[in-house]
């Protein structure tokens, strides 16, 4: 939903040509001024407003992080966070900027199909993560019963930016109401495991839980994880994301993202 999507498969090699040929300063440096600090660069993050720079460039890891909003990765991850671009409009960005020949060939069907269901999975997923961290953040009950929460238990605001944590109201269909309102799908949203449907009526999955986003090794958010605060012996403390065409969980380990980011 909202994207465009490939009818033409780059081929690996060519996706690899392009990572390994672009410097992650040189590239950034086109979108905003970075100055040498000892081994790394730093700025103003071009993602949130700062007086302070706090945006880190890596050279040597070939990775930036901003410690104050929490956004980080790849040069390929901050061309597509910077223009709103797939990762394969990222790529063909990049391979443009260096004059780099891409070799392509006809995607099968398959893979278009499989392309779309991942992309649009990827998009409720962020939405679902920026709603969430928003009403722990920002919604009286959010702050009261997730906020008491993860305080109680040594979390700073730094960490719950950096892992994009959130609160799901205790209402059965908060959420869903939300993201159907703004144009996501019953289906898309079971799929991600956002909702289940009983007697055909949608409620929401995650209902009066912390949420954890789990991230893919360059910051996509693939899943979640959710624990329950209230006492309920017939719920499971824990409720995670279906494995779905996006997530496969044996494939997933939590926190590699955020351990991968850390600049020296």
């Amino acid at each position: 939903m909202w994207s465009i999507f490939a009818t033409e498969m780059i081929a690996p090699e060519s996706i690899q040509q392009v990572i390994n040929r672009s410097d992650i300063v040189e590239v950034i440096g086109q979108f905003l001024k970075l100055r040498k600090r000892g081994t790394n660069y730093i700025g103003n993050c071009p993602f949130h407003n700062e007086k302070t720079p706090s945006f880190n460039v890596n050279p040597a890891k070939g990775i930036f992080k901003c410690f104050g909003c929490g956004k980080g990765g790849d040069v390929v991850s901050f061309v597509e966070e910077y223009e709103k671009f797939s990762f394969v409009e990222a790529i063909r960005w990049l391979a443009n900027y260096y004059q780099i020949e891409l070799s392509e060939t006809e995607a099968p069907a398959e893979y278009k199909a499989q392309q779309q269901v991942e992309e649009s999975l990827r998009i409720v997923n962020e939405f679902a993560t920026d709603y969430f961290q928003k009403i722990l953040l920002q919604n009286e009950e959010g702050q009261l019963i997730g906020g008491s929460y993860f305080c109680e238990r040594g979390f700073r605001q730094n960490i719950i930016e950096q892992f994009r944590l959130g609160y799901s109201l205790d209402k059965w269909d908060a959420f869903v109401n939300e993201a159907i309102s703004k144009g996501y799908s019953q289906e898309l949203l079971e799929k991600a495991g956002l909702i289940k449907v009983r007697d055909g009526r949608p409620y929401d999955n995650y209902k009066g839980r912390v949420i954890f986003p789990i991230f893919s090794a360059t910051g996509r958010v693939l899943g979640f994880g959710a624990r329950i605060l209230k006492k309920n012996d017939h719920a499971p403390k824990y409720v995670n994301s279906p494995e779905n065409e996006l997530y496969v969980k044996n494939k997933v380990l939590y926190g590699l993202y955020q351990s991968r980011q850390s600049i020296s």
